[in-house]
């Protein structure tokens, strides 16, 4: 089986952002009406700005020119992953912590599916979502192998 266009673009840009001392957060490969666009979503511990998205994606371009690994033509988008961060790794859950978080599952918990929440505790199995149904709170157990997407929520009070 041969490898999908976002693992191989993974695999080459990722020495290029460690280099930088950047995090790779996502990597989209989609078709949009007629055309493709390949979208790198980049963090640091400090944010990301415009400068540095210019920086990354001429690298990554220069990169892809020279390997050539997707045979048709496409968009280069590289930018921030914004407020609503997708968490993909456990890595990601675990900064999360103390944050408020949106979580879709595949399948019912208490009859829901989603949830959002302070993420309260990840011990790597479960995440604990503490969710607010009126006026009261409600903490909610979520086996990690059922989430389905994860992301950082914006909640306006």
């Amino acid at each position: 089986m041969s490898k999908k266009v976002t693992d191989i673009v993974e695999d080459l840009v990722s020495p290029i952002l460690a280099d930088m001392k950047l995090e790779l957060v996502d990597i989209e490969y989609v078709k949009e009406g007629a055309n493709w666009f390949l979208r790198l979503f980049i963090d640091s511990e400090k944010g990301i700005d415009i400068e540095e998205c210019g920086i990354v994606s001429e690298k990554v371009s220069e990169k892809l020119d020279e390997l050539d690994p997707i045979q048709h033509n496409y968009f280069l988008e590289v930018s921030s992953p914004g407020a609503e961060r997708p968490l993909k790794k456990e890595s990601d859950v675990m900064k999360a912590i103390g944050k408020q978080v949106h979580v879709k599952t595949y399948e019912p918990i208490n009859g829901e599916k989603v949830f959002e929440g302070e993420l309260t505790n990840f011990d790597g199995q479960t995440l604990t979502v503490t969710v607010t149904i009126k006026t009261r709170k409600k903490q909610v157990e979520i086996p990690y192998e059922k989430v389905a997407k994860a992301r950082l929520a914006v909640t306006f009070n």
